[in-house]
């Protein structure tokens, strides 16, 4: 159980619910909450696709089909979102939501890029590699589940808040969003130190 735990909460904290909350901020203003649950609930499903696939083929996907090491995907994907970290430490929740532009279909944009990104990806990997099959892909889909429902939390308590104290829910936006990049850059050290290893081990 306790791999199970410590792989949950691994997907858990990458997905990060607080940091998607801002990072859907504009649906969370613009959107009705049946429609914004549909969106997400579309997004999210792509996304537990995707991470089902790469937690059944592991690492081979890299190394068989791509012809590249894992441990290099780890270290790119520990880059990537150390840059997403320093970047919203630094300049706030524009940053945040400037990756996600504007695109045409809403549903691929939740998914993509912050769902489905490198530091996910891999954590997919990791747990398929640790989990059997089918423990693996409970755990995505209780990691899914968590994510989406607290998402869904912050979407209604966001606009009872902002109704009666806009200045409050934007404090919250900016603290919760600068602890959570906190974290984020935590993890990708990490990812990269583990990448780094691993590659090391290879080369050795």
């Amino acid at each position: 159980m306790d791999a199970y735990a410590k792989s949950f909460l691994l997907f858990f904290t990458l997905l990060n619910p607080f940091l998607m909350s801002i990072y859907l901020l504009d649906l969370i203003h613009e959107l009705e909450t049946s429609a914004f649950a549909r969106v997400l609930v579309r997004g999210s499903l792509i996304a537990g696709i995707t991470f089902a696939f790469f937690a059944w083929t592991g690492d081979a996907m890299f190394s068989r089909w791509l012809q590249v090491q894992f441990a290099s995907f780890q270290v790119f994907g520990g880059v990537v979102f150390l840059l997403i970290g320093t970047r919203f430490v630094f300049e706030g929740v524009g940053t945040i939501r400037r990756l996600r532009g504007s695109p045409e279909h809403i549903a691929g944009s939740i998914a993509m890029p912050f769902m489905v990104g490198p530091g996910t990806v891999s954590a997919s990997v990791v747990v398929g590699a640790r989990l059997p099959i089918l423990g693996a892909l409970a755990v995505i889909a209780a990691s899914m589940v968590a994510t989406v429902s607290l998402v869904l939390v912050l979407k209604i308590a966001h606009d009872h808040l902002n109704k009666h104290n806009a200045r409050l829910t934007d404090r919250y936006v900016e603290v919760v969003g600068r602890v959570s990049a906190l974290l984020i850059g935590t993890f990708s050290v990490e990812m990269i130190m583990e990448g780094i290893t691993k590659w090391l081990k290879i080369g050795s």
